[in-house]
């Protein structure tokens, strides 16, 4: 990635829960959001595991969002897949 900002264009779900995300430089991302929900702690997190509501989310202003912005990633993970929970540990650090 270059210092281009760099957009979602597209996204379209592939499977139960994964994303194939399309960016604005034609790189392509297929990114498989469960083990991020199965190993979140919050419940309004976790509530994305109901399929339906998973499947709600949409490209607002380059960025994958579901509701509100109640659920959203930072680009630079989506584009390089590496989705994850950072432990308290490491937030404090």
């Amino acid at each position: 990635m270059n210092d281009a900002s760099i957009n979602i264009v597209s996204a379209t779900q592939s499977g139960e829960y994964c994303i194939r995300l399309v960016f604005s430089d034609e790189t392509m991302q297929e990114v498989d959001f469960k083990p991020f929900l199965l190993h979140a702690i919050h419940p309004d997190i976790r509530a994305y595991l109901e399929p339906g509501r998973f499947a709600e989310f949409r490209v607002e202003y380059g960025d994958l969002i579901w509701d509100d912005y109640q659920l959203c990633f930072p680009m630079i993970d989506l584009y390089h897949n590496t989705i994850t929970h950072r432990s308290h540990m490491n937030a404090v650090a």
